[in-house]
């Protein structure tokens, strides 16, 4: 049996309190374009190891920073002054016993390749530069993953992971208005909406307001009256569908820099779709979590979970599964009450084995911990006992952590 402990914390589950704070950084955000990259080299690794090795081998992906390019703005599009640059790096296994994988082609590839498939603008061979940084890793890192006894790796680690559920309408809602002006039916209606949109919301009570910052792809925008008609239109397309999503009484703020008259210094324009053109440079880590938001009224872990390896790197495998969990028994218990599972790890300790799996509940009333408890024990031990299937899914990139 595993170390799981219950408890009840007197807070008021995140709708009944006053006052909720969202972010979410969208696709073509800088930060969002680090993790996302970086979990894509991950995978990339985990396939490349298992076909010449039969095994995942040692590495951490998960050191990035995508320095921002300079761009000449221009109505009916500018032009490129200087390049984006992606910086790669941390731990990777380059070979064994006389075996060997280009790392440096697959992490090059892997970075190509999610910009073509994500970014309508950007050419992966022209905006950006590269450089690897990927080194071989320490000695008793490296030794763990000769450490295997029976189906886990002992974790790399020492470190706490903590996820909750259910979502409540707020963050919800935040998620849901980045992911609508991302989907590819907005983007053909909309073409120079470009896909660094970020979206703040704020819950005061029963009135919510987003803020959304949204670069609007110059090449599609002729002029500052242009711009401004466009703007109008999408800030009512999102107001609508805020409106036929919650009963909420909702505003919306859209680029709230912009000011009439002051022509290209006064409108959001980006060349490429992001604001690491010439604006904004990203970073692994600073983006949402792994449930895709940034909540900041909730409790966080302090590792990133994207590029970290999957079969050792607790701060990849539970971050995923302390969600996973909290919503397998918010749904198994189907009491209404908010759960919050935490799960510490001891560095050398058996990945499926934490040093303890705490499960806490917030509801209006004490629960009855004692009649939850089998329950509970219940869900973590099937989840743990497939712990193998949960790292499958995660090494060929199955579950999204960005």
């Amino acid at each position: 049996m595993r170390n799981i402990v219950l408890e009840h914390i007197p807070a008021a589950p995140m709708p009944g309190r006053q006052v909720e704070v969202i972010e979410r950084k969208g696709t073509g955000h800088p930060d969002t374009i680090c993790d996302s990259i970086m979990n894509e080299i991950s995978v990339q690794l985990c396939k490349a190891y298992l076909k010449e090795f039969g095994a995942i081998l040692h590495h951490n992906a998960d050191k990035s920073l995508l320095v921002a390019g300079q761009v000449e703005h221009a109505f009916g599009g500018g032009k490129m002054l200087e390049p984006m640059k992606l910086i790669y790096g941390d731990r990777a296994t380059y070979g064994v016993k006389g075996k060997s994988i280009g790392v440096e082609a697959i992490a090059e590839g892997a970075a190509r390749k999610w910009f073509t498939e994500h970014m309508r603008f950007v050419d992966p061979n022209v905006h950006v530069r590269y450089q690897n940084e990927m080194k071989q890793g320490s000695a008793e890192l490296v030794d763990i993953f000769n450490r295997k006894s029976g189906k886990f790796l002992p974790a790399n680690d020492t470190s706490a992971a903590v996820g909750y559920a259910p979502m409540s309408e707020a963050e919800e809602l935040v998620l849901a208005l980045e992911k609508f002006y991302n989907s590819g039916d907005f983007k053909r209606r909309h073409p120079e909406s470009g896909e660094d949109i970020k979206v703040m919301g704020l819950r005061n009570g029963k009135k919510m307001n987003f803020t959304v910052a949204m670069g609007f792809v110059e090449r599609f925008i002729d002029s500052e009256t242009t711009y401004f008609r466009r703007k109008e239109e999408i800030w009512d397309a999102g107001l609508k569908f805020l409106h036929g999503k919650t009963e909420m009484d909702v505003s919306l703020d859209l680029n709230t820099l912009d000011a009439k008259g002051r022509g290209i210094n006064g409108t959001y324009l980006t060349l490429l779709g992001t604001s690491a053109e010439d604006g904004d440079c990203g970073q692994v880590g600073r983006g949402n979590r792994v449930n895709g938001i940034i909540p900041l009224n909730r409790p966080g872990s302090s590792e990133a979970a994207a590029g970290k390896n999957p079969v050792s790197h607790i701060g990849k495998i539970y971050n995923l599964l302390s969600f996973r969990l909290a919503e397998k028994i918010h749904e198994k218990l189907g009491n209404g009450a908010e759960v919050y599972v935490w799960l510490v790890s001891q560095i050398g300790k058996p990945v499926d084995h934490p040093h303890i799996i705490a499960v806490q509940f917030a509801g209006a009333g004490e629960a009855d911990l004692k009649a939850l408890k089998p329950q509970v024990d219940d869900v973590i031990e099937k989840e743990f006992d497939h712990l193998d299937r949960f790292i499958d899914e995660l090494a060929h990139g199955k579950i999204p952590v960005a």
